[in-house]
């Protein structure tokens, strides 16, 4: 998922380059929710990682 966010974003920065701003705020938009997205299934994975260990060690 992560990797689509970076795909995303340099399809955003080369369509702002060549002067295509409705394609380059679209992907903008599409790389900012994916990498949201990562951060927030990253928390929680880390967060419930954290809680089964725990349980496992006591």
């Amino acid at each position: 998922m992560l990797k689509w966010a970076l795909f995303f974003a340099v399809v955003a920065i080369v369509a702002g380059l060549l002067g295509f701003t409705g394609v380059a705020v679209g992907a903008a938009a599409i790389a900012k929710f994916l990498f949201f997205l990562f951060l927030v299934l990253f928390v929680v994975f880390l967060v419930l990682g954290f809680v089964v260990a725990k349980k496992v060690v006591d």
